[in-house]
């Protein structure tokens, strides 16, 4: 070393190393949730913008898609009756969203919570659930 330089002594990089541990204790859990928090976000919104293109086949076709046709009815005429006399060419939706999961959203017509119901079984694919494991449905919106 050069005369006069000085170096840090073990105490003040123990310090600087407890206090970064400490930071790092506080602000990583709530960075960690994030993603799931996104997750459940985008699975709202990919709901909200699929009852809106079953809003528009209704109204094209004075009625929801069957729960056996699905939501495929939105993306290609159905083929199983009742058949929809008015479907837009082109669809309803470019293409079918899976959730954040990467499964495929739930449909049912009638629904057990409105006249139709389209939602997501969350991180656990289980029905019912807790905080990101819970359902995520147009009823909830």
């Amino acid at each position: 070393m050069a005369p006069g330089a000085r170096g840090f002594t073990l105490i003040e990089i123990m310090v600087v190393v407890v206090i970064l541990a400490i930071l790092a204790a506080l602000i990583v859990p709530r960075v960690m949730s994030r993603p799931d928090e996104a997750r459940v976000i985008a699975a709202q919104q990919d709901i909200r913008s699929i009852v809106q293109a079953l809003k528009l086949y209704r109204l094209d076709n004075m009625r929801y898609p069957t729960t056996e046709q699905g939501l495929a009815a939105l993306v290609k005429a159905p083929t199983v009756p009742p058949l929809a006399p008015n479907w837009k060419s082109g669809g309803y939706l470019e293409r079918l969203p899976t959730d954040p999961w990467r499964y495929p959203y739930q449909y049912l017509n009638p629904g057990i919570h409105g006249e139709i119901d389209v939602f997501s079984f969350g991180a656990d694919r289980i029905a019912g659930g807790d905080g990101f494991d819970a359902d995520i449905g147009s009823w909830s919106l």
